[in-house]
């Protein structure tokens, strides 16, 4: 009976051993794979940090890029609004002219009548004038 109950002691310490030993065997493997889980998330980490940092790079070009055409197409328009009222500035400029002009001047028959035999008698002195030379 001592020698029945000594070898199943010596037989459930044997198989305590084992299971020890396969306990140490995997918590060995389970603390390598948690080594290179790190090691794993650390490269993670990195490679998500190089992706935002170059997304943010291709963002800010795309938005300087943005305001460049936006810069360009607001100067095209003032130039083009500019060129617009210089147009109608010029036109009303000269309408207004000729509308002085008109009340300053007033031409009756009599001085169209005038203005006829004044430019007769020029071209009459010239034309002798020219006779002469």
């Amino acid at each position: 009976m001592f020698r029945n109950r000594t070898a199943s002691i010596q037989q459930a310490m044997a198989e305590a051993k084992a299971a020890s030993e396969d306990a140490n065997r995997r918590l060995a493997e389970i603390e390598s794979r948690l080594s290179r889980l790190d090691g794993e998330i650390s490269e993670m980490r990195n490679s998500a940090e190089k992706e935002a940092a170059a997304e943010e790079a291709r963002v800010k070009e795309a938005t300087s890029e943005d305001i460049r055409k936006v810069v360009e197409s607001a100067e095209q328009e003032i130039a083009a609004a500019a060129k617009s009222a210089q147009r109608e500035l010029r036109a009303y400029t000269a309408n207004l002219v000729v509308s002085l002009a008109e009340k300053q001047i007033k031409v009756t028959p009599e001085t169209d009548q005038s203005l006829l035999k004044s430019f007769a008698q020029r071209l009459s002195t010239d034309a002798s004038r020219k006779d002469a030379r």
